[in-house]
């Protein structure tokens, strides 16, 4: 009996790892599920798994009890697709989070997998969705993620084209942004004869390995209408 359980710890543990293996890959890449929320969605498949294949066995002398895995499975499909599709969303015309929701969907897969004892299937899918996520991305990035992404921080005059010479510029320099908001600030209490003074703008950047955030700083002032530039980690 102690073997059976250890084995179905093991279970739990691998399907883990392949769920946090999936998870880095979006992670490293700023989405919105990462390694902690992969991780919980294929041990919590693999734990749901176990119990529904092995969880009433004592059940099955019982003359008047059918017993049907498969329910538990499918309930676990159809919850994880709830999940997944609160990380699509749509911004400008375009649907952002369709890969994370996928990934998050093949991961309870993989759970549910290596949950039932398919250990060489689980294991296999977890090592063809990560060389396909880093292969077939359009923007590819070594496995290795060796720079941290960092918080920009810039505050410009309100014109029109002040935020595209920022974003040339980061261009120029190979520097990745990952994401970027901005906001009209006013310099006096919100009356009606106040108007927008500047404008703040704000983006999650990677840069590369000839820049130095200490070198960003200057360059970015110096662009017309900069009024100050902060970086942070």
């Amino acid at each position: 009996m102690i073997w059976i359980t250890i084995e179905h710890i093991l279970r739990v543990l691998i399907a883990g790892l392949a769920g946090a293996i999936i998870g880095y890959e979006r992670s490293s890449r700023q989405k919105e599920a990462g390694i902690r929320t992969h991780f919980i969605v294929a041990v919590g498949s693999s734990l749901m798994m176990i119990i529904s294949k092995y969880g009433f066995t004592d059940m099955g002398s019982w003359s008047n009890v059918s017993l049907d895995p498969s329910r538990v499975a499918s309930q676990i499909v159809s919850g994880v697709g709830f999940l997944g599709a609160g990380t699509i969303f749509m911004n400008k015309q375009k649907v952002k989070g369709l890969t994370t929701a996928a990934g998050i969907w093949a991961t309870a897969g993989v759970g549910m997998g290596i949950g039932a004892g398919m250990y060489t299937l689980g294991i296999g899918v977890t090592l063809l969705i990560v060389v396909v996520q880093f292969a077939m991305h359009r923007h590819r990035k070594p496995l290795v993620a060796t720079r941290v992404p960092h918080r920009l921080t810039v505050q410009i005059v309100n014109h029109k084209q002040a935020i595209p010479s920022i974003l040339d510029a980061l261009d120029q320099h190979q520097i990745h942004v990952f994401s970027l908001h901005s906001e009209i600030e006013k310099s006096m209490p919100d009356t009606k004869e106040s108007v927008p003074s500047y404008l703040l703008l704000q983006a999650s950047i990677q840069l590369n390995t000839t820049i130095k955030p200490k070198d960003l700083v200057p360059l970015l002032q110096s662009l017309p209408d900069v009024q100050m530039v902060k970086i942070d980690e």
